[in-house]
């Protein structure tokens, strides 16, 4: 989804290696010293994208509005290779996005954060987990897709695509959401995201989690948010099944059931004595 000509332009944050990552942020209000709220440093959200989508999507936006109106702070962004950040999509791998979502999150947000993470940005939020725990007070995963690389995508591969993807290093699988615009897997895809799977073993991660998972999602299977719950150590771990809900979950009942989802997560966060 390309931005609207109303748009603020993005922001730009440059790596050391010249890569630069196109973003909106949200700064927080502060809050009166007398409330409850004023004993914690109030937390922040961050939302990770899905694979070829970018921060301009319906759920990024509503998670936007939503912490505009509640005076809390909030972080999009476009890894590389995606949207207005520089970079060619095919050159990506999970490894790179991930650390792109570290770079963002150390370099663009202060005090403890909220990941919302959609799709393959399930699977980054759980990366950027693994090495942030400190900065993070808990996740919520929208059909989120950990491990899509190898569980989903070289499982689903014919031999002709198999022997495609060696000889030429690359493969193009059709998009049910764009046609014309079919995905193309690299071999460099694949074998990097065999180095970042994270289902295999325990999750050490303690925080809250809330996961989203529609029942008629087409391209990540149900079963996957049960494989997370079980691969978390943290015992505070909630499912939430939408019946009718497909892959994207961009609905408005769905951006509601986000939405809602994030108050009550934050609510009981910043409920905590210190």
């Amino acid at each position: 989804m390309q931005a609207s000509s109303n748009e603020t332009p993005p922001q730009i944050l440059t790596r050391e290696d010249g890569a630069t990552i196109a973003y909106h942020f949200t700064p927080g209000q502060d809050l009166p010293q007398n409330t409850p709220e004023s004993t914690h440093n109030r937390i922040g959200v961050v939302f990770l994208s899905g694979y070829k989508s970018d921060m301009q999507g319906s759920k990024a936006l509503a998670l936007e509005a939503w912490c505009q109106a509640h005076g809390r702070s909030f972080l999009r962004f476009d890894y590389t290779g995606h949207g207005q950040s520089s970079g060619a999509f095919i050159d990506g791998t999970i490894g790179q996005w991930a650390n792109d979502a570290i770079y963002a999150l150390d370099h663009l947000t202060q005090g403890p954060q909220v990941l919302v993470g959609s799709s393959m940005g399930g699977w980054l939020m759980l990366l950027v987990a693994r090495e942030r725990a400190e900065r993070l007070r808990g996740l919520i995963g929208l059909a989120a897709a950990p491990d899509f690389t190898e569980d989903l995508m070289a499982n689903a591969f014919t031999d002709a695509q198999r022997l495609e993807l060696e000889q030429t290093g690359q493969v193009a699988l059709p998009s049910d959401y764009n046609p014309q615009d079919p995905y193309i897997i690299t071999k460099a895809l694949i074998e990097d995201g065999k180095t970042h799977l994270v289902l295999r073993e325990p999750l050490n991660l303690k925080m809250p989690v809330r996961l989203i998972q529609g029942m008629k999602d087409l391209d990540v299977p149900w079963q996957t948010a049960l494989q997370i719950q079980d691969a978390l150590v943290s015992d505070d771990v909630e499912i939430q099944f939408v019946k009718n809900g497909d892959h994207r979950l961009s609905e408005e009942a769905d951006l509601k059931r986000l939405t809602r989802t994030l108050n009550n997560l934050l609510s009981d966060l910043e409920s905590e004595p210190v």
